[in-house]
This record gives structure tokens, sequence and C-alpha cells, in this order.
């Protein structure tokens, strides 16, 4: 079982580094003015103020990478075992992080592809995302260790929604030829509900070895 572990955060380190490369070239260097992800823009009753937008997206993305990172610091048991006091400065990083995506989400959630619809959806998971992370600090500061652990697991989990969104809008709208906007608006929905099946799954499959 701990060779499995070992493979999985593994694949999961390789995931993570891969996806906030990406993340970073397309937004700050391929098209920092995100022409491609706003010529998808539909169904907006008001366009947003561009410069302040962009300037918002690019806190965004930041953070986002940031939670990313340090989330993916705080599962090694290795550097968990070394320095306790890191692992716990980073945890706050990551929820700050988390903090700040959250609320840069909210600014962008009324411009988002879709309208009304995308930014309730929108809505609605940045307060699960928010939560789940303030249940994950309410337990290790309760000293239940093992319960941080499955709330930071289900947090976590939710630092990889704009991969599945947009995973799950390419397979609807170039698998199937569903309008973009529509497929974008069902990723959405769609991403809210592998976020808490998938981590729940896990744990339930699992939870005699995540400690």
């Amino acid at each position: 079982m701990m060779d499995n572990r070992k493979w999985l955060y593994r694949l999961l380190a390789c995931v993570t580094i891969l996806f906030i490369l990406y993340a970073l070239v397309d937004n700050y260097i391929l098209d920092p003015q995100a022409e491609s992800f706003l010529s998808h823009k539909a169904g907006l009753t008001r366009q947003p103020a561009l410069p302040v937008w962009l300037n918002v997206m690019r806190v965004h993305v930041a953070c986002a990478c940031i939670a990313m990172a340090s989330g993916l610091l705080n599962f090694s048991s290795r550097i968990r075992e070394k320095s306790h006091r890191f692992h716990r400065s980073n945890g706050y990083v990551y929820a700050g992080a988390v903090l700040l995506v959250v609320l840069t989400s909210g600014y962008m959630a009324p411009y988002a592809t879709g309208g009304k619809i995308s930014s309730m959806g929108f809505n609605a998971l940045n307060l699960i995302w928010l939560f789940i992370t303030i249940t994950a600090i309410v337990q290790i500061k309760r000293k239940r260790i093992v319960a941080h652990r499955h709330w930071m697991i289900r947090s976590y989990a939710f630092c990889f929604t704009n991969l599945l969104i947009h995973l799950l809008t390419t397979i609807l709208h170039q698998g199937f030829g569903l309008v973009y906007a529509s497929s974008y608006t069902i990723g959405i929905y769609g991403s809210i509900a592998l976020l808490l099946i998938v981590p729940a799954l896990y744990l339930k499959n699992n939870r005699s070895h995540v400690k």
C-alpha cells in the first residue's frame, strides 16, 4: 500500500506541475489578454471592465497556482515528518491562496460564460470550497489530525476545478457538438459533482490508509 501511495503522489505531482506550467505560460505569455477565453463569452447581461477583469484574472491564476503548489507540498509525508513548522506555515499559505482564489472568482462570476446559471454555479462552488477548507482548519485546531487530512484531500481536489471544467467543456463541445456556452455551464456543475464524489470515494476505499 505504501508503494501505491508513493505512486499516487508522484502522479499527482506530475499532473500538478504540468498544469501550473500550462496555466502560467498560457495566461502570462501566450495569451496575456485572454483573447481566446473571452471570445467564448456569451449570455452576458453586462460586459466586464476589461483592464480590471484581466488584473483580477491574473491574481486569480497566480493564487490558484500557489494553492496547487503549497497543497502538493503539504501532502508529502517526507516534508511533513521533517518539519511540522513548515507544514503548518505552508498550510496557512494554502488557505490564504484559496481565499484569494474564491474572492477573485466571486468578482468574475457575474461575467462567466453562459450567463446567470454559470454565475450561480461558480458562486456555489466557491462557497463549498471555502466551507471545506475552513472545516479542515477547524479540525487541525481541535487536534483531529486524521479528520484534518481527510478534509484537506476534499479541499485540494477543488484546486483542479479549472482543469476539470475545461476538460468537460471540450468533451461536450468538440466531442458531442454542444454549443460552447452550454458545454461550459454543464462543465461547471459536472465539476462540482465530481469534485465532491471522487474524494469521497477515495476516502471511503482508503480510509484506513489516509492517516
